[in-house]
């Protein structure tokens, strides 16, 4: 009788496991094309298929098309880091009219854009606590290939963050206290002037924005404005090309979700709650994208690479059964 109760017990236990891979099911999942989102869809891909039994297609994505295919047709299931900023107004449509579904906020942190310096200048100068106090020493930040001025790194032409840097610049009458404003003309030459300006041990300023793998190599500051976010002032001027009177203005923080459908929100069951829980900061991030620049790794490699390294952090995503099975798949 003991036999045949503990039979029945592991027999109800595996037919349970069956059931709950059946109701996982396929799964598709939105690649976007920056690093962090396609990091988080291969741990998603990975965590969902062996913690949970789901059979996951990943797909090409990119902000609007995957919004507009999302809402219209119901495909794909997942978007894993979705900016919401983008389509907010259709966003909170189909949200309201049942067609998609929030998850977690991803990027705990958010998308954080500002100007930066070097730490090592900021512990050496204890004074420059913003970015007005480091305009108060050219000599800190000189210009790589004209010494005599002091420099301020602007974006590649055509990112809007080259658009917003310049009426900054502009607003905070940066010329006239000594310094240029240098673009840069490829985001390969924007990234080598603060790896230059490690290996020489000297001073840096200008725009840069986190996560990035570049955060996670080298050991920046951000400085602040000393004034809050204004969205009209961005709206009408800081974001615009050759605005006339740019006022002093910060940057705002993006929020980026898990975008779901409802037909798989319906049917996920357990996954619903790993897809509301998960959430990673901006440091981790960077790192990871440290570790895959620096190693020329894949996307998947790099998500392996998080699974094997941050346990601590994604073990909290997931009841301890599932973490089990997703530490023995590694």
């Amino acid at each position: 009788m003991k036999t045949f109760f503990t039979s029945f017990i592991l027999a109800v236990c595996f037919y349970a496991g069956i059931a709950q891979a059946a109701d996982c099911g396929k799964v598709s999942i939105a690649e976007m094309r920056w690093g962090s989102a396609a990091i988080a869809a291969s741990f998603d891909k990975f965590i969902l298929e062996k913690g949970y039994g789901c059979s996951v297609t990943i797909v090409d994505g990119d902000t609007l098309p995957t919004f507009a295919s999302m809402d219209s047709s119901g495909t794909p299931d997942i978007a894993s880091e979705f900016w919401v900023k983008a389509v907010k107004p259709q966003l909170d449509t189909a949200i309201s009219a049942g067609r998609l579904v929030k998850g977690a906020e991803i990027l705990a942190d958010g998308a954080v854009e500002g100007w930066y310096i070097p730490k090592f200048i900021a512990d050496a100068n204890p004074d420059i606590l913003s970015v007005q106090d480091a305009l108060k020493h050219p000599e800190l930040f000189p210009d790589t290939y004209h010494p005599s001025l002091a420099a301020i790194y602007n974006c590649p032409e055509a990112w809007a963050c080259e658009i917003s840097t310049s009426n900054l610049f502009k607003a905070l009458g940066a010329d006239k206290l000594g310094f240029a404003l240098i673009d840069s003309p490829t985001p390969a030459d924007f990234d080598n002037s603060i790896a230059r300006a490690f290996k020489n041990k000297v001073g840096w300023l200008g725009y840069y924005w986190s996560p990035t793998s570049v955060l996670g190599k080298y050991d920046m500051k951000q400085l602040g404005f000393g004034v809050p976010h204004d969205q009209a002032e961005w709206d009408a001027c800081t974001s615009v090309p050759h605005c006339a009177n740019p006022r002093l203005n910060a940057y705002p923080v993006s929020q980026a979700f898990t975008l779901i459908t409802s037909a798989f929100a319906d049917r996920a069951g357990p996954v619903m709650n790993y897809l509301k829980a998960r959430s990673w900061d901006n440091e981790t991030i960077s790192q990871v994208l440290a570790w895959q620049d620096e190693n020329g790794e894949d996307n998947e490699n790099a998500a392996l690479y998080f699974l094997e390294n941050y346990e601590e952090l994604w073990s909290r995503w997931v009841p301890a059964d599932v973490a089990e099975k997703v530490k023995a798949s590694l």
